[in-house]
């Protein structure tokens, strides 16, 4: 859009102070950049407890580990990612490709359904598929009743391997690569698109020699965020009797009462983490691509009918229907078959639990990275800059890493309290933050303020500054502003970065199952306590309840995106 200049008398908001009048940002409360830093110290200070702890003895334990299982963790995790993020990268790259470029029937509806994964944690496809394959299973009692085969006369691929794992987590994170490819589709150039037509590329070539190096950037941040699930995955490879380090982390502290060998554990998953985060970024190299034109046109489709309109709407049922819909019928099917009836009684406690714990996190999740982005805009400094992304940093380390920082610290504090109270008093404090809702939802918050600062961040971005200056000569405080002028502006956004969060808290696992209090089980730890017991049927009942709530924000999220493209309507 062209700029047009305005007269003097018009344009009181972007005139010069007055020589006297001192700056807005000198006169800015250092307390926006006390918060900022305050909380970037939060988020970091499990992690850096972990990784200090790499430098502790830990009584010859490490030397044990190190000799018996700990290339078996890395063989199996490397060998786990990869799989994956192949398994991820053909399917979410594919299907975005396919329902934002092609037109064949079905295809508007694919758009939000191919979403539709992320609402089922990876730890219940573990069961349900299981429950479906193994070899007292559906699938091979039919195969055994058709034939008359017996157990040595065939051969039947097992679910709980390593393949399994690979299959299952592919089929549960590839929407991540879906979401950020799909998005970055739609804000490619027509111009591009238009002139690779001209030379004569088809579909795949121009989806091959331009399509995809545009959106290569996109691509790799969807695939780190799905590997960063692989490695804090523990519900899936535990149950699957694959170690990795997430199952040797919570083996070391629990099975063998050693904090010290788990967080070295731990640090060592952590440098896994850092390798994947400098590989995304340093995947994207120097080179920037920008639109030759301001003016957005409806993309250019393909047209596809006959054999070519069958294979994609195969290719994108499929992961649909692995991913999605065969579980949640058959969870559906088990609840009202063999569901667990004592679920009723319990459910009330269950899921006051879990919406607790949900609903204290994500309020606190939005408010902090509210606090966070609006501290960022008005002093977007060097040093605060750091400070945004250590306090967005938590998503990238898994939920193990961050409860053993959090328990021994806690730890510490409960045994000096407990031990000076004793001392003084003779009265015993008990365990005041080991064990506690307060150590729990703050473990929540340091996986997942990522999650709600980026979104948050991105809605406020879209305000112009114009708007801070007009409540500034208005009389208005920053704080005042944030919460007259731009929260109302960034309704939307706000709920749905809570929405996420909440979802995300719902499904979380490792952190739940190792900081939780004593005899305090969520619908999570509900689904994992029984599956680990071989009652599958009983844990579909909570499974779904799981799921249920992870449907309306992954439908929201979907058409977020339907309208990401500049120019479209509505």
């Amino acid at each position: 859009m062209s700029e047009q200049a305005l007269p003097p008398t018009l344009s009181p908001i972007t005139a010069p102070a007055p020589a006297s009048a001192p700056s807005w940002r000198a006169r800015l409360p250092s307390g926006w950049t006390l918060a900022v830093l305050a909380i970037a110290l939060a988020v970091a200070l499990p992690v850096l407890i972990v990784g200090s702890r790499v430098f502790v003895s830990s009584n010859g334990v490490w030397a044990h580990l190190a000799d018996t299982v700990l290339w078996t963790y890395i063989r199996n995790t490397l060998m786990l990612a990869g799989g994956v993020a192949v398994g991820v990268s053909v399917i979410g790259v594919g299907t975005a490709w396919l329902v934002t470029m092609c037109r064949f029937p079905g295809q508007r509806w694919l758009e939000w359904a191919l979403l539709l994964p992320m609402a089922v944690p990876a730890y219940v496809m573990a069961y349900v598929y299981t429950d479906l394959l193994q070899f007292v299973g559906p699938v091979q009692t039919t195969l055994r009743e058709m034939f008359g085969w017996r157990r040595a006369d065939y051969w039947f691929p097992d679910i709980r391997s390593l393949g399994g794992a690979i299959a299952v987590l592919s089929f549960v994170l590839y929407p991540y690569v879906y979401l950020l490819a799909r998005a970055a589709f739609l804000e490619q150039s027509v111009c591009v698109l238009e002139v690779a037509r001209t030379l004569g590329a088809g579909a795949w070539r121009s989806f091959a020699r331009v399509a995809l190096p545009l959106a290569r950037p996109a691509i790799a941040a969807g695939l780190a965020l799905a590997m960063m699930e692989v490695l804090a995955d523990f519900g899936t490879v535990q149950y699957f009797a694959v170690d990795t380090f997430t199952t040797g982390i919570y083996r070391t502290w629990f099975a063998m009462g050693e904090p010290v060998a788990a967080a070295q554990l731990a640090s060592v998953l952590m440098l896994f983490v850092m390798v994947l985060v400098v590989m995304e970024r340093t995947s994207r190299g120097r080179a920037r691509y920008f639109h030759s034109t301001g003016r957005y046109r409806v993309l250019p489709s393909y047209t596809l009918r006959g054999g070519r309109a069958l294979g994609a709407q195969v290719a994108c049922l499929l992961p649909l229907l692995l991913g999605f819909a065969l579980p949640v019928l058959l969870l559906v099917r088990m609840a009202v078959m063999e569901g667990d009836s004592l679920f009723a009684a319990s459910f009330r406690e269950l899921a006051g639990n879990s919406f607790t714990l949900a609903g204290i996190t994500s309020v606190l999740a939005v408010a902090l990275a509210a606090l966070v982005a609006y501290g960022l805009r008005l002093r977007p400094t060097p040093v605060l800059k750091g400070a945004a992304r250590v306090a967005a940093m938590g998503y990238a380390v898994p939920g193990s890493v961050i409860a053993v920082g959090i328990l021994i610290p806690a730890a510490h504090v409960d045994n000096a309290v407990d031990g000076f109270m004793r001392a003084t008093f003779g009265v015993s404090t008990g365990l005041l933050l080991s064990g506690t809702i307060v150590a729990i939802v703050y473990a929540y918050l340091v996986r997942f303020l990522a999650v709600s600062f980026n979104t948050v961040e991105a809605s406020l971005s879209k305000i112009r500054p114009t708007m801070d200056q007009a409540a500034r000569i208005l009389g208005q405080t920053p704080g005042k502003t944030l919460l007259k002028v731009h929260t109302p502006i960034m309704r939307g956004s706000l709920l749905t970065a809570a929405l996420l969060v909440f979802v995300d808290v719902m499904k979380e696992l490792p952190a739940t199952m190792i900081v939780r209090p004593f005899n305090f089980d969520t619908l999570a730890v509900r689904v994992y306590t029984l599956a680990s017991d071989e009652r599958l049927a009983e844990a579909s009942t909570p499974a779904l309840a799981i799921v249920a709530v992870g449907i309306i924000p992954v439908i929201l999220l979907s058409r977020a995106i339907a309208k990401s493209r500049p120019g479209t309507e509505g």
